[in-house]
């Protein structure tokens, strides 16, 4: 269960990414659905890239050698939960704005 905890929360903060970016955004907003939807997605894609960068879960740069082992073993710090955090809120956010452009494009 514990490998499975940073892409869950990478999903569920993405889901609240992208209905805080649609209420922000309402001219760009796909709805309470589709809002959730597509932060689902850009949750999952910007906690990935984050990680791949070495940014988010998991990540063992700058962490000590206990440390480095702790997260490539699946263990959760703060860092990598705050990564998990900032990773899908902000993807959520940014594919929801993505979609609602084309979305917003393809009306006109």
């Amino acid at each position: 269960m514990e490998e499975y905890l940073p892409l869950i929360i990478q999903l569920v903060t993405g889901a609240v990414g992208g209905n805080v970016a649609g209420k922000l955004l309402k001219n760009l907003s796909l709805g309470t659905l589709g809002n959730t939807i597509a932060g689902l997605l850009g949750g999952g894609i910007g906690g990935q890239v984050l990680g791949m960068l070495g940014l988010g879960a998991g990540a063992a740069s700058g962490m000590d050698a206990s440390a480095a082992v702790d997260a490539a073993a699946g263990g959760m710090d703060l860092s990598s939960i705050l990564g998990s955090v900032a990773g899908g809120g902000v993807g959520g956010g940014i594919i929801m704005a993505i979609i609602g452009v084309v979305k917003n494009m393809m009306s006109k």
